[in-house]
């Protein structure tokens, strides 16, 4: 058991100063005052003047590598334990990315495995880039419905030219079969879409509503981000549908990207209800730049510390309050992706809880009742780190 006395919880609302109790991988209680029979063993962690939030959720990470835009050499590495610990990330969702044809599912799926195992948490989308996705079981909807690791399909790439240029036809028999895949396996079955640079890129999607009976629910567009174009027409589709804000990237490509940080204060602004917004690292992935003719010019790769290091510039430089900027990386992501015991300290929640100071420093860092990082140091090692 660990007890973490007087911290300030962000749950992510503000609750005040509370103790926390963790018993196993669950929260057990939170009360002003948690008092413990002598005899039972417990340890205390003292979060006097320390700010206890949820442990972060990173909803698109190439978790087994990804990359290969600039041939072989250009692969990136699979996902590291530390990482994610440095990033006060204790939830991760992996996929595939652009390669699907030398990269596979079952790598991804593995991996995932080794964190669970390793005590974090992990889930993926089956599928990749291309249309028809790849997959595990032979369907996209046997995927999401009999493999437990499995909650949707993505990140299906669309508006970009590495693209398969899915139909509207396309896009509706996928997100129609992720769904019921979703409803047998009690699953989101959600469909992430990976947005390219094309113009007017939300289209495929407004036409695949507009031709059934899906709803803007039923998919999350990420790298809404990634130029002023798309950012404004985000504002718009935000306000129907979710929209995801990649943070990694926006340090390699200033010139393009909208600021992670001020793009969440921005929507905001625009009317778009803060319950649609999730920022995402797209850590593992490359992050190729092409000139006019196509040609690769630049590949740079993302880390998952980029979400809380936006996370910290929401609240310091665009003066949002700390529990707002969190939903964005915790609770949103949670209820979005139907991880019902994440996102939130609450009691019989899983115990993923990080407690930073005033300055953003991470101090300690719980996942799944785990002690991982005490006072600032990493002391759970990944395999082989």
């Amino acid at each position: 058991m660990i007890l973490l006395r007087d911290c300030q919880v962000y749950t992510p609302e503000y609750i005040g100063e509370n103790d926390i109790l963790i018993a196993g991988n669950k929260i057990a209680a939170i009360a002003k005052k948690i008092t413990l029979p002598q005899e039972i063993f417990v340890k205390i962690i003292e979060g006097k003047g320390l700010k206890a939030i949820p442990g972060l959720i990173d909803a698109h990470v190439h978790i087994a590598g990804a990359g290969g835009e600039g041939g072989p050499a250009s692969r990136t590495p699979e996902l590291k334990v530390k990482n994610m610990l440095e990033a006060g990330v204790t939830t991760v969702i992996g996929c595939l990315g652009t390669d699907g044809i030398t990269r596979s599912l079952e790598s991804v799926l593995m991996k995932a495995k080794s964190l669970r195992q390793q005590g974090l948490s992990a889930w993926m989308y089956t599928g990749s880039y291309q249309v028809p996705p790849p997959t595990i079981l032979g369907d996209i909807g046997k995927d999401i419905a009999l493999i437990d690791e499995v909650i949707g399909v993505g990140e299906i790439a669309i508006s970009d030219h590495r693209s398969s240029n899915p139909t509207t036809k396309d896009l509706l028999k996928l997100a129609a079969h992720a769904r019921v895949g979703g409803m047998l396996g009690g699953k989101c079955g959600i469909v992430n879409i990976h947005m390219g640079d094309a113009k007017n890129p939300f289209k495929p999607l407004y036409q695949a509503v507009a031709n059934s009976e899906l709803k803007f629910t039923q998919f999350l567009p990420t790298h809404c981000n990634r130029n002023p174009y798309i950012f404004e027409d985000a504002k718009t589709y935000g306000k129907k549908g979710f929209v995801d804000i990649t943070a990694s990237s926006y340090p390699y490509f200033p010139e393009y990207e909208i600021k992670p940080s001020k793009a969440i204060a921005e929507l905001v602004k625009a009317g778009v209800p803060l319950e649609h917004i999730t920022m995402t690292s797209d850590a593992c992935g490359s992050l190729p730049d092409f000139d006019d003719k196509g040609n690769l010019i630049k590949l740079e790769m993302g880390f998952p510390k980029s979400i809380f290091d936006e996370l910290k510039d929401a609240v310091t430089d665009e003066k949002m309050e700390l529990q707002d900027a969190l939903k964005v990386v915790t609770s949103n992501v949670a209820d979005i992706l139907w991880l019902r015991n994440k996102g939130r300290i609450e009691a019989n929640k899983d115990a993923d809880i990080v407690l930073i100071d005033n300055d953003f420093s991470i101090k300690h860092l719980i996942a799944m009742g785990e002690l991982m990082v005490e006072n600032s140091e990493i002391i759970k090692k990944g395999s082989y780190e």
